[in-house]
């Protein structure tokens, strides 16, 4: 399943007054103004893995990982509580198609891995194979959810540009 809309991307680049004002928009609505994503997307890939961190404990949590669904971001956003909802998948349209590429990249990715998992944990009957399908899941979900939290929050530059303007002083 994709992360990527239906609709075409809108590349209308915004300056002066405008801009400010989307960006503040953004910002309080916790969208990163620089990227036009949200890290609540990836509470969807955290869930999975949550529960998949709790099968070599109690496998019968294999149960409850099989019940997650793959959901794009705007079908995420869709069905969430988000306040800003409508206002994510705008921007989640209008952002840079190739940060939204590098992004719909991994979150494909991740949304492959745990689908494979999923239909791998249906297959086999022992929990000493779910167990260890989860615990390699995990090792392989984990790093690309911290992967797209870096991309979402535009990566080490906008971090130092961030904490430069947060802090002037520094």
């Amino acid at each position: 399943m994709s992360s990527t809309a239906s609709q075409p991307a809108r590349t209308h680049v915004q300056t002066g007054p405008e801009a400010t004002a989307w960006a503040e928009r953004l910002r309080v609505a916790n969208i990163n103004p620089r990227t036009g994503l949200a890290t609540d997307y990836l509470n969807h890939f955290n869930e999975a893995v949550m529960l998949l961190e709790m099968v070599p404990d109690m496998p019968e949590c294999a149960e409850d990982f099989l019940t997650w669904t793959p959901l794009s971001y705007a079908e995420h956003f869709t069905a969430s509580n988000f306040k800003a909802r409508d206002l994510a998948i705008e921007a989640y349209e209008k952002a840079d198609p190739n940060v939204r590429a590098q992004f719909d990249h991994l979150t494909d990715t991740m949304t492959s891995i745990l689908t494979a998992v999923g239909s791998a944990m249906r297959e086999v009957e022992k929990d000493t194979t779910r167990v260890r399908l989860a615990d390699q899941a995990t090792l392989w979900v984990k790093p690309l959810i911290a992967a797209c939290g870096g991309i979402i929050n535009g990566g080490a530059e906008a971090d130092v540009d961030t904490i430069m303007a947060t802090h002037p002083d520094r």
